[in-house]
């Protein structure tokens, strides 16, 4: 027996009690029949919690078996997945780690000449790091400012570019572009580049669309764009013309292709023959500003 019950039956033998003694005051009576009906109530609100209480438990116990038969059905999918699952990862881990380092080199001897002789040629366009494997672009002299498209002195560099791109002997080399802004906050451009990182991967798209259009697979290509965030030089109050670029890098491919495009184990050595530079000229760029291009 609880104390509740206790007391409500303590409470209804003492108004027998009153009742069996005869006359007593009214005033004591109506006091312990307010008690009983008040422990009455409180009584039956008590039974109606614990049925509630018991409905819960219930309930959760159900829940708890369900999930209980959910976890080891995916237990026993995980552990037959597991060789899979592996694989991507380390797929995964290496796939970041590439990116990471972002060197391509070393490129075989004829691609080397190639681009460093097209650098040379357009000193104020193009750098390149042969160490690297890495082409870079000054966004200066290749976008009008606050604009995603070539100059026309940037596409006749992009198509002799290409002509090397498409020798046999770079042919394997998967073709990596990567655009980069400085941090002045866009302005002229909002509309189609609310951000410096949706500027800096228009960029680089645009320069695959050159070099693509320009006879370049599609299938080679990795387009990425860090705005910003990876400054070449510290920016000053209108940013800097240096972190303003686009880099073409060119790397071993990531993974096999299954159209047939060579895996990492199926490159050349450093050999290859091919078309060497691009023998067509183009215009000089006009040598532009160190203002910010938006």
């Amino acid at each position: 027996m609880n104390a509740l019950e206790a007391s409500f039956r303590t409470t209804l033998i003492g108004l027998v009690a009153v009742a069996s003694v005869g006359c007593v005051p009214q005033e004591k009576y109506n006091d312990l029949d307010l008690a009983y009906r008040s422990q009455q109530q409180q009584l039956l609100r008590t039974q109606g919690d614990l049925e509630t209480t018991r409905a819960n438990e219930s309930r959760l116990r159900s829940q708890l078996a369900q999930s209980a038969g959910d976890l080891e059905t995916l237990e026993a999918l995980r552990k037959g997945q597991n060789v899979d699952v592996d694989k991507l990862l380390a797929d995964y881990e290496s796939l970041l780690k590439k990116v990471g380092n972002m060197n391509g080199g070393p490129l075989p001897a004829e691609v080397n000449a190639a681009l460093a002789a097209l650098a040379a040629q357009y000193p104020d366009v193009l750098q390149f790091d042969e160490k690297r494997g890495m082409i870079r672009f000054a966004a200066d002299f290749t976008f009008d400012p606050g604009s995603v498209g070539l100059k026309a002195s940037a596409l006749s560099v992009l198509s002799q570019l290409a002509t090397i791109l498409n020798s046999n002997a770079a042919n394997p080399f998967e073709v990596v572009v990567v655009g980069h802004t400085d941090n002045v906050p866009i302005k002229k451009s909002a509309a189609q580049n609310p951000t410096n990182m949706h500027l800096s991967a228009h960029r680089a798209i645009a320069v695959r669309d050159a070099l693509h259009k320009d006879g370049v697979q599609a299938s080679r290509f990795l387009i990425a764009g860090y705005g910003e965030f990876r400054p070449a030089v510290p920016n000053g109050p209108n940013g800097a013309a240096q972190n303003r670029r686009v880099d073409v890098y060119l790397m071993p491919y990531f993974v096999s292709m299954a159209s047939g495009t060579p895996a990492v184990d199926a490159l050349p050595s450093g050999s290859g023959s091919g078309s060497g530079s691009a023998s067509s000229k183009a215009a000089a760029p006009t040598k532009a500003d160190d203002e910010p291009t938006k």
